[in-house]
């Protein structure tokens, strides 16, 4: 019972480090891009709902980083409006392969450093293919969770676009 209360703390000092590893990683590209955005520290949110609340914005102009896998073991990074679903059948299409499948969480943190709802919408940074919905683009500013639950961004729709390597559809 103690080495598993032990193990659980170090588990979770563990994640946290890596989050803010991943966090840290995300302000420096974006400062070294020169892009304009405001950093938001907020309570705890884990849906779209709870952070465009939260952040005092429109659901829309929030932005989901979904981790899908193919069926041959990919893994790649599809962006969504938060308002949105995902169109997977277009992203397997585009993507070359017939179908995808959202990663499961355990695969999404061992991809990403990050928790699921956390992922920020930066695939290159762990070399993911990116593909996002060309309706991200029709917002002004957009805002994501950037490796925590508790941090996210605000920035202009189109520097997103400039920062990352990503096929539109």
């Amino acid at each position: 019972m103690i080495l598993r209360k032990l193990l659980g703390n170090w588990l979770s000092e563990t994640i946290g480090e890596k989050l803010e590893i991943v966090v840290e990683k995300v302000k420096k590209m974006l400062n070294d891009a020169d892009v304009d955005y405001e950093l938001l520290e907020h309570e705890p949110v884990y849906t779209s709902d709870q952070a465009a609340r939260v952040r005092g914005v429109k659901l829309r102009s929030g932005v989901k980083a979904l981790v899908l896998k193919t069926k041959l073991g990919q893994f790649i990074l599809a962006l969504v409006r938060a308002d949105k679903r995902s169109d997977l059948k277009a992203i397997a299409k585009a993507h070359g392969t017939k179908k995808v499948k959202l990663a499961s969480p355990a695969e999404v943190l061992e991809v990403t450093g990050c928790e699921i709802g956390s992922v920020p919408p930066f695939g290159h940074l762990k070399t993911l293919k990116t593909y996002m919905d060309k309706e991200i683009l029709k917002e002004g500013e957009i805002n994501f969770n950037i490796g925590s639950h508790a941090k996210s961004v605000k920035m202009k729709a189109g520097d997103l676009l400039n920062v990352i390597d990503a096929v539109v559809l």
